[in-house]
């Protein structure tokens, strides 16, 4: 398995294809880069694709401490030591988080930014009670069926969950979002408790896309509009049907629009 020492934590990472230019994957909280499986098959026969894991989840080494500065500084390394120039940055919700900071700290490693169902602003507050008790339970228990029955809904379009012909990925991604050890409840206190950066918008000059899930309800569409009018220049796609993970959801549209996006700024 592909790991990197990046900002003294040992990263996995998954690269796949080649090309001039590279793009590289940012999953969300609770995820790996195995939620860009759908996005990697399809760039990696145009592109340089690398999908990494960020510390504490997937196959990445658990160290903390897990704080969004921390975690974008991972990327950064990540970035640098695998000799990648500027990067195509695709990052989703918690990979958003990164993204933006990366875009607004250190610009000379971005040469454009996508970002899918996320937000500049801290957690909301009236969230932090329903996920201070959930990521309680975690510690104690895991992900255990009940606290699984909870996320799912967060993380999912109720119209995606509801659907019959989904019930076989709908089951896949449950059985992933359980497989997290106990130790998630590290990164899950670095993303509630995150700082926003809502300042920093104005400073991001790159090339910038957003997508939003229009039943995105973990960062629901006026945040990703927030974003849109925060950066100059940047441009909105909403997505019917979609909830907070777009890229399982909703495939071939999130795709093709990486796709133009990609083929507007060879």
């Amino acid at each position: 398995m592909p790991q990197i020492e990046a900002n003294g934590v040992k990263l996995f990472y998954l690269e796949k294809g080649e090309g001039k230019e590279t793009v590289v994957f940012s999953h969300g909280l609770l995820w790996s880069h195995k939620m860009f499986a759908a996005q990697i098959e399809e760039l990696s026969k145009k592109y340089h694709v690398i999908a990494y894991d960020h510390r504490g989840q997937g196959q990445s080494e658990v160290k903390e401490p897990f704080d969004m500065d921390t975690v974008a500084d991972d990327a950064a390394a990540l970035i640098e030591n695998l000799n990648l120039g500027k990067v195509h940055f695709i990052g989703l919700s918690m990979g958003g988080f990164v993204g933006l900071r990366l875009a607004s700290r250190r610009p000379d490693l971005i040469k454009s930014l996508i970002l899918l169902e996320t937000s500049a602003n801290a957690e909301p507050v009236e969230n932090l009670p329903k996920y201070k008790t959930l990521n309680g339970i975690v510690k104690w228990f895991g992900i255990i069926p009940p606290v699984a029955n909870k996320v799912m809904p967060i993380m999912f379009a109720e119209s995606w969950l509801s659907n019959k012909s989904n019930r076989v990925e709908v089951k896949h991604w449950k059985k992933e979002l359980m497989s997290n050890k106990k130790s998630i409840t590290g990164p899950v206190e670095g993303v509630i408790y995150r700082n926003g950066v809502e300042d920093e918008l104005a400073s991001i000059s790159c090339p910038t896309m957003i997508v939003v899930g229009d039943e995105d309800v973990a960062t629901k569409p006026e945040k990703a509009k927030f974003i849109q009018m925060g950066i100059s220049g940047s441009i909105l796609h909403r997505i019917p049907g979609a909830g907070h993970s777009s890229c399982i959801e909703k495939p071939d549209i999130v795709n093709q629009l990486i796709l133009d996006w990609l083929k507007e700024r060879q």
